[in-house]
């Protein structure tokens, strides 16, 4: 029986790890990533000498350093080109109108170096290109600040090797031997502590030698060590931000340690810890954006530390991370012992090839959260394209901030899936875009409110951007989604007083100013594009969709506020008006308010169906035709695309309730991909064999967005209805599910068998009424805060 018991906590342990027999190779595909929310790496496993990347959220080139003209992008006065645009659009005169919108209307960039490759193909990582040149001068880009460099003097063949990452207690692992020597190593990221912290170890009787030091792509202007601290101050060419970053070496049994050549060299010991954070003069205050004294900071941390043992570092990171991923279980079914105890590309690898393996299927929801926890907490920078990880000088599409669904995508499952403080960063962060983009509204519109466009920086680029897939003043409300959908899930009102509602008010008072009347009196965006997807256009459906979700989500405050009448009665009338979704000649969702949609057309982007998901306009229940041309739409676009685009159609079948189609979409999402495999972003998405999402090249997005697809499948929700397993597919008979959120703040926990619900336990943090749905039963229950309730498969209550 204690065997038993061991073998059983073996294999629970082994369901919440990624695994692999050899070093990884290729940065974002094999690499594994840890990270605190303000800082991440990315580990190879290397024996001989580990290089690891590290990434602080805040360093950027661009912003108001690099250039002295540096005006968020804005041109003050292009309002004036406004009205000529539109009168051009209204006489049916559209290229002329894209020429004049182009010259007059787009944001200010300085473009970067021309090269051979495009920024949208799978190029090589080119970790420093020449010269250090970025694509997007004027703009910026997120970069790599530091690598720690650790060399192990132990040569010889290396035997048992097994590296992990290991979810549960968020710490990745090594172990192998060489000769008769055991070697191990536990890499973290602490959120309490704000500190990286890596430990190697032996058993070799006398010890052995490790050398530890830094490099960087920036200016070094001063690299010294002291008191057993490694400090490397550094600026960055581009646009001189400064930042200083600083390792704490520990190794009690050494009899020797040395800074010599900028290397600190560690002789005989067993046992070695590196602890690193890092700091930037960076403060997110518009429109300086500088200010924080980053060396106070950094000692403030290392005297923090300096109270503690390395094992209460250990303690308290653990405690603070199980805190958030702990709420959480989530199993489908039972894979085979053979495939628990498999590494995870192997593992990957069987299932691209059709293996059933539910337990793979567990472990990618639970990475997704791991992920999400790892590279955004309550006081960090919201995950950008990469999250936290970013290997290179000029990453691809500056691994900035996305509005035109990406850093949207990247919290879909936040709130459902219990992390609440994780969206919390996104949250702050949208609230510090309002003045700025206030700025942008009023230079190119002459409008109140607020924008922000598609590419954004951390330096306040709420503008226009520079091409016509960057003309997209609808991320801010589509931002604000987010705010209301916090409201929703936590029921926090004065969150919605304070933060939220003032947010929202400012994106729709930039709309009510921007939307004009077409020649059948609706209210339309003008000029508008579809994002990244054809040419300058009246009414485009996603503009159309996103502000009629905010005109409706405003309405929906001010049932709860009360304190803004006038405003509200502008809200309504305006919505009332507004250009709605329509269904062209093959029965599709149209994309533009022209029926002009191609049946062939299989772009990545399905944007004119933001209203089924993550909207609220189309559903299965109250627009049945509109949902029928949703589902049209989607089968023309197929069922592939970039990792995003696929991770997005789970969620749209799982809202139309096809089970077995949002099921087809994940597998395609979990299809194996290798870096040399496939290239631009015409080709398909996956999974590389470190789980992360190939876009390609890599984006967290997919990621996140699959696992919003997932929750999506088994809890649907509104304020005042529970929809249990509403797109459950036939592959996941089985399951079990503790701790998902639902709109109206309730926890819900699910166990189901042979493809039907056993029960249901239901806890409401928030007393109020809720209709729970399974199939066509239903029960309305008046719940008080606090009580817990649990059903049956015929929604009869068994306990209270």
């Amino acid at each position: 029986m204690v065997l038993s018991c061991q073998e059983k906590t073996q294999i629970d342990i082994q369901q919440l790890q990624l695994r692999y027999e050899q070093p990884a190779e290729y940065w974002y595909q094999e690499a594994l990533p840890i990270g605190n929310g303000y800082m991440g790496a990315l580990i190879r496993g290397k024996v001989d000498i580990e290089r690891i990347p590290i990434n602080e959220e805040t360093i950027w080139a661009g912003g108001p350093g690099e250039l002295e003209e540096y005006n968020f992008g804005n041109k003050p006065g292009a309002y004036k080109h406004l009205e000529p645009v539109r009168k051009l659009l209204k006489e049916g005169k559209k290229k002329e109108a894209y020429q004049l919108t182009k010259d007059e209307l787009f944001g200010v960039v300085q473009k970067g170096p021309k090269t051979d490759i495009p920024v949208s193909a799978n190029r090589p990582v080119t970790r420093n290109p020449k010269h250090q040149d970025i694509s997007f001068k004027g703009f910026g880009t997120y970069q790599t600040a530091v690598d720690l460099l650790v060399q192990v003097e132990d040569f010889g063949e290396v035997e048992n090797y097994n590296r992990s990452l290991d979810i549960k207690n968020s710490v990745s692992t090594l172990d192998y031997s060489v000769g008769n020597t055991s070697h191990s190593r536990r890499s973290f990221a602490s959120y309490p502590d704000h500190f990286l912290v890596f430990d190697f170890e032996n058993n070799k009787k006398e010890g052995i030698t490790y050398n530890v030091w830094f490099e960087t792509f920036h200016q070094v202007k001063n690299a010294s060590f002291k008191d057993g601290v490694y400090y490397l101050d550094c600026q960055l060419k581009n646009n001189g931000m400064e930042f200083q970053a600083v390792a704490k070496i520990v190794a009690e049994d050494s009899e020797n340690i040395r800074f010599h050549q900028k290397r600190v060299e560690i002789t005989n010991t067993n046992k070695l810890t590196i602890l690193v954070t890092l700091s930037s003069d960076y403060k997110n205050e518009y429109p300086t954006y500088k200010g924080t004294d980053f060396r106070k900071v950094n000692r403030e941390r290392l005297s923090r530390i300096d109270k503690k043992s390395l094992e209460q570092i250990y303690k308290d990171h653990k405690i603070d991370y199980q805190n958030l991923f702990d709420r959480v279980s989530f199993k489908l079914g039972k894979s085979s012992s053979k495939l628990d105890q498999m590494p995870t590309d192997k593992r990957l690898e069987k299932y691209s090839k059709g293996e059933t393996d539910p337990g793979f299927e567990s472990l990618y929801f639970q990475y997704g959260r791991y992920l999400l926890i790892s590279s955004s907490r309550e006081n960090s920078l919201p995950a950008n394209l990469q999250g936290k990880w970013n290997v290179e000088m000029n990453p691809q599409w500056a691994c900035d901030y996305h509005t035109d669904i990406n850093v949207q995508m990247n919290y879909w499952p936040a709130e459902v899936a219990n992390l609440s403080e994780s969206h919390q960063a996104l949250l702050n962060y949208v609230s510090s875009l309002q003045k700025p983009g206030e700025q942008s509204a009023n230079d190119f519109y002459n409008a109140n409110g607020w924008i922000v466009n598609t590419m954004n920086n951390i330096f306040g680029y709420t503008a226009n951007n520079w091409g016509s897939w960057g003309y997209f003043p609808a991320g801010a409300a589509w931002l604000s989604q987010h705010l209301w959908e916090h409201y929703l899930f936590t029921q926090d009102i004065p969150f919605l007083h304070e933060q939220a509602y003032p947010v929202m008010k400012g994106a729709a008072e930039f709309w009510l100013d921007y939307l004009v009347e077409d020649e059948n009196g609706e209210l339309v965006s003008m000029p508008s594009f579809s994002p990244e997807h054809g040419g300058i256009s009246i009414g485009a459906m996603m503009d159309q969709e996103i502000v009629w979700d905010l005109f409706t989500n405003i309405i929906s405050a001010q049932d709860v506020l009360h304190n803004d009448e006038e405003f509200l009665q502008k809200i309504k009338l305006s919505r009332s008006k507004l250009l709605g979704p329509k269904i062209g000649q093959y029965g599709q969702l149209q994309e533009w308010k022209e029926d002009r949609d191609d049946p062939n057309n299989k772009h990545r982007h399905v944007s004119h169906l933001f209203a089924l998901y993550p909207g609220k306009q189309i559903s299965l229940k109250d627009t049945p035709e509109l949902a029928k041309a949703a589902r049209k739409s989607l089968e023309f676009r197929g069922d592939g695309g970039t990792g995003w685009s696929i991770a997005w159609k789970v969620n749209f079948w799982a809202r139309l309730q096809d089970a077995n189609h949002a099921y087809l979409c994940f597998r395609n999402l979990l299809k194996e991909c290798h870096y040399h495999n496939h290239g631009g972003m015409t080709l398909q998405g996956g999974t590389y064999p470190n789980l992360f999402c190939a876009h390609p090249p890599f984006q967290i997005d997919g990621n996140l967005g699959g696992i919003a697809g997932m929750a999506e499948m088994l809890l649907q929700s509104d304020m005042n209805t529970l929809q249990l397993l509403p797109a459950l597919p036939k592959e996941w008979s089985t399951g079990k599910v503790k701790g998902l959120k639902a709109r109206g703040n309730f926890e819900v926990s699910l166990r189901w068998s042979n493809n039907e619900l056993d029960t249901v336990t239901i806890k409401a943090n928030t007393s109020r009424k809720v209709d729970v749905i399974y199939y066509d039963q239903l029960i309305s229950l008046d719940l008080m805060k606090g009580e817990i309730i649990q059903l049956n498969k015929d929604l009869k209550v068994l306990s209270n």
